[in-house]
């Protein structure tokens, strides 16, 4: 079966108003990590214990919710529209289950704060400890309203409604925000770790879950207007949901595979944020590495993640109807249609990192901005195999399968908790880095023993066309920032210092980085920039002399 061109306008059509949403969402994240920086600082101890506190909702929502749902809900429910009513009844006793499972589990860890910090954080300040605890208190409630927008943004992803799921988290980020202005306005800048007041640690704490709840409620109005309405239905025997639970055990297994590695991360990172405070010098710590993972998801969330989400309905509603051609032509447009852009943006990560980081992080200082780009230089190499692997995952999520995501999630984590323990043993400052290169090998690692494992349920998966794609935007790319270079390197040396310095640099220098890549592309006969392109150019060719 082809690669239609009536699937890829329709696929470019759900992906845009995605990408719009999540664009919205990413740049409000941004606004939003950048006056955290200012207010509490991307490196030492205050700032690692925010965000180990911030981080462990997260994290216990993935390992109890998100991932779990997102394998689940979408398959269950597109079979669920062939039942007689709808399959409301089967989603309503999906959803009941699902929110008391996030509910009891939201207790629980909520309870459990003052241990599972020191589970994640290898701190051994005392007052650090303390802080981070207080802040888990008020953050922990967060998973449950974690779970909540995640059953009711894939409803709605089911039922072909996509915009409301990604605009909501700009909500949550414009919350966060009026927190920080309140913290900004009235309380000191970046205050050493035994200078927390309570009311602070509240506006914070607070304002974050605040953000979260509000991200999941809002989602009841379109989830209302497009016909839905929940109520509970308890019981699982005879529904059909057998195939979904051994789905979702298989998936939390991944999920606890996943957690038990980042808790090693976690600790590695926060070891060398306490190492570095004694001795009083600059590094990427726990805090650091989360402003470079801010950085290093923004191209993956905005391309990778709107596309393969997409995908995913096509992919499930495709395997649900035993068509696996039709699954295959999915999975290669999941490949060519990021590539496009990701190609040339992972070499121009390695080209202006630390100014982009300079850019966002504006009152950071000079030693502070270097820690967090070479973290986030070293993950954006491993850009393109962290996207190849999560289309993977969804491939056999569409059939139901969770059990071989599981075995590929073995292969992240060992490979990656290998890394990170080689990370104990160098300096501290260069911790982040090496914990940055883990994630990209661990990636690729994960992602070519699941083009194997395709290749061997699919027969040829006919990637000659991908690899060619890959290979002309890979030498376009190369090429364009060695003509690019030049001028890049005299903006360096010439422009003041400051952010309106860095903007410049990254508008002039990146704009004709950019131009110089997608003209290459064109001349090397990629299709996909072609198509970008084209219109445009006839345009120009119109227009009177």
């Amino acid at each position: 079966m082809t690669d239609a061109p009536s699937g890829e306008r329709s696929l470019a059509r759900s992906s845009a108003v995605m990408a719009g949403g999540t664009t919205a969402s990413r740049l409000l994240g941004f606004v939003r990590a950048t006056m955290l920086a200012g207010v509490i600082g991307t490196t030492g101890l205050a700032a690692d214990a925010f965000d180990v506190a911030n981080t462990l909702p997260n994290q216990f929502y993935l390992l109890l919710a998100g991932g779990v749902l997102n394998a689940v809900l979408v398959p269950q429910i597109t079979k669920a529209a062939s039942h007689d009513d709808g399959g409301d009844e089967f989603v309503n006793r999906l959803l009941t289950l699902s929110l008391a499972i996030v509910a009891g589990a939201t207790v629980l860890v909520t309870a459990l704060a003052p241990w599972l910090v020191r589970l994640f954080s290898d701190a051994h300040n005392h007052d650090a400890l303390v802080l981070a605890t207080g802040f888990a208190f008020i953050c922990l409630p967060q998973m449950f309203f974690y779970g909540l927008y995640t059953l009711f943004g894939q409803v709605l992803n089911a039922r072909g409604m996509f915009a409301a799921y990604m605009w909501a988290p700009a909500l949550a980020n414009l919350v966060a925000i009026a927190g920080l202005v309140v913290l900004r306005i009235g309380y000191p800048h970046q205050p050493a770790v035994t200078a927390w007041t309570h009311p602070m640690v509240w506006v914070l704490g607070g304002t974050a879950t605040l953000g979260v709840i509000a991200q999941a409620v809002v989602l009841l109005i379109p989830l209302h207007r497009s016909g839905f309405r929940y109520r509970p239905v308890w019981g699982v025997r005879g529904s059909g949901l057998g195939s979904a639970s051994r789905v979702a055990l298989w998936t939390f297994a991944a999920l606890a595979i996943s957690q038990l590695g980042f808790i090693v991360t976690s600790r590695v990172l926060t070891r060398a944020t306490g190492l570095l405070e004694r001795t009083h010098e600059t590094g990427a710590g726990k805090a650091a590495y989360t402003n470079a993972f801010l950085l290093f998801m923004l191209p993956h969330s905005l391309i990778t993640l709107s596309v393969v989400t997409a995908l995913f309905t096509r992919m499930s509603s495709a395997a649900h109807a035993g068509r696996p051609d039709e699954v295959v032509s999915d999975f290669r447009r999941g490949l060519r249609m990021p590539a496009v852009l990701l190609v040339p943006i992972t070499v121009a990560a390695l080209m202006f990192g630390p100014t982009a980081v300079h850019l966002v992080f504006a009152a950071n200082s000079e030693a502070q901005t270097q820690a967090v780009a070479h973290v986030m230089m070293a993950m954006m190499v491993g850009l393109l195999p962290f996207g190849w692997l999560y289309l993977v995952q969804r491939v056999y999520y569409a059939y139901e399968d969770a059990r071989t995501p599981f075995y590929l999630q073995l292969v992240v984590t060992a490979v990656a908790t290998a890394v990170n323990l080689v990370a104990f043993t160098v300096e501290p400052g260069r911790a982040g880095v090496v914990v940055g290169i883990g994630q990209t090998v661990s990636n690729l690692v994960a992602a070519l023993v699941g083009f194997a494992l395709l290749r061997r349920r699919f027969g040829l998966l006919r990637l000659r066309r991908v690899a060619q794609l890959y290979a002309r935007l890979g030498v376009a790319s190369v090429l364009a920032a060695a003509i690019s270079w030049p001028l890049v390197h005299w903006l360096e040396g010439t422009l003041p210092g400051g952010r309106a310095g860095a903007a410049f640099e990254l508008v002039v220098g990146g704009g004709v980085y950019v131009l110089a890549a997608l003209g290459l592309a064109h001349v090397m006969h990629v299709d996909e920039v072609r198509q970008l392109l084209d219109p445009l150019v006839r345009r120009l060719r119109r227009r009177p002399s």
